[in-house]
């Protein structure tokens, strides 16, 4: 995700190509300037008239271009901002089980049912208890970010989050989040079951987790479930019979100008054409994607300051071309 330079002129952003769509389109630009220039030139030299057309088509076709290229956009951009409305509940949620975690398992969290207190747990044996939780919170944050980018073949960085033995079991998982979650469900059971958590205080915990779960569902949803390929073609096709054979229609009236009037009409369509393509798909790593590599850094600095810890990393900021991965 690209962050925004207050500061930047309004000149220098005409020219700022990071996140612009103009690398992406730039080959189908020169295609249409090509052809424009082709047509240009034939008609210049033959007089060719029977070749060309009138603006009338073209003119009723915008109209209907432009309103299906405004709902795929729109479409795209419901999908990028439900994607970070998710990822904005995760980070809520993360923050509230870790809270939950440290403040609610306690040694005395049945001193009133004295029989279910477990004598042998100390309070290193508690805070390493919590901190496995904490930890485990933590590795299904970047865990559920590696999905999302597909890049769970290495899980390098969910070393030391868990312990060797979980981390040995995880390639085997057709869903390493779920997983997690799973073993996060084990431990508030296992905290119950050695009297360090009321059972009347334990479904605070399933519903936390039970909110991780809805918040990777929705990301798997946006994730698995693209807009309608037939409608994708659809857009592709009509925009580029509309430029490639805009020449045609323009020529007898813009002369010489023709190749340059139709790259600037070509830049609107097929720069909408390539946002919509762009925000489609909110979690890998284009420019203009959700920068998930520093929500899940945010995420653990938080967590693991919680716990009390200082030797902390680094929160990422913005490069020098104020891109957040």
């Amino acid at each position: 995700m690209i962050v925004p330079d207050r500061k930047m002129s309004w000149f220098r952003l005409l020219f700022d190509m990071r996140g612009s769509t103009i690398p992406r389109i730039r080959g189908r630009l020169f295609a249409v300037f090509l052809v424009a220039c082709a047509v240009t030139m034939e008609t210049r030299l033959t007089g060719g008239r029977e070749h060309t057309l009138t603006v009338v088509p073209f003119t009723l076709i915008s109209l209907a271009l432009g309103v299906f290229l405004g709902f795929r956009n729109n479409t795209s951009y419901d999908r990028y901002w439900e994607g970070r409305k998710l990822w904005g509940r995760l980070v809520n949620d993360a923050r509230s089980f870790a809270r939950l975690t440290l403040n609610v398992i306690a040694l005395d969290a049945n001193a009133h049912t004295p029989h279910l207190v477990a004598p042998n747990l100390d309070q290193a044996q508690l805070h390493e208890l919590k901190r496995g939780m904490v930890y485990r919170t933590i590795a299904y944050v970047h865990a559920l970010r590696m999905q999302l980018r597909e890049q769970l073949s290495d899980l390098a960085p969910l070393k030391g989050l868990l312990p060797a033995h979980e981390l040995a079991l995880l390639p085997e998982q057709r869903n390493i989040p779920l997983a997690i979650l799973h073993t996060l469900s084990q431990k508030v059971a296992e905290a119950r079951r050695l009297g360090v958590l009321h059972a009347r205080d334990s479904h605070l915990f399933e519903n936390m987790l039970s909110d991780l779960c809805d918040v990777q569902g929705g990301c798997e949803r946006i994730k698995n479930t693209p807009i309608p390929w037939s409608y994708t073609v659809l857009m592709h096709s009509i925009v580029a019979i509309y430029c490639f054979t805009l020449p045609f229609g323009l020529v007898t009236t813009t002369k010489l100008a023709t190749p340059v009037v139709v790259v600037l009409i070509a830049y609107a369509f097929l720069g909408l054409d390539a946002v919509g393509d762009e925000l489609e798909e909110p979690f890998g790593n284009d420019y203009n994607d959700l920068p998930l590599d520093t929500l899940s850094r945010m995420i653990e600095v938080n967590l693991r300051q919680q716990l009390g810890e200082q030797d902390l990393p680094a929160l990422l900021v913005p490069d020098h071309h104020r891109v957040l991965t």
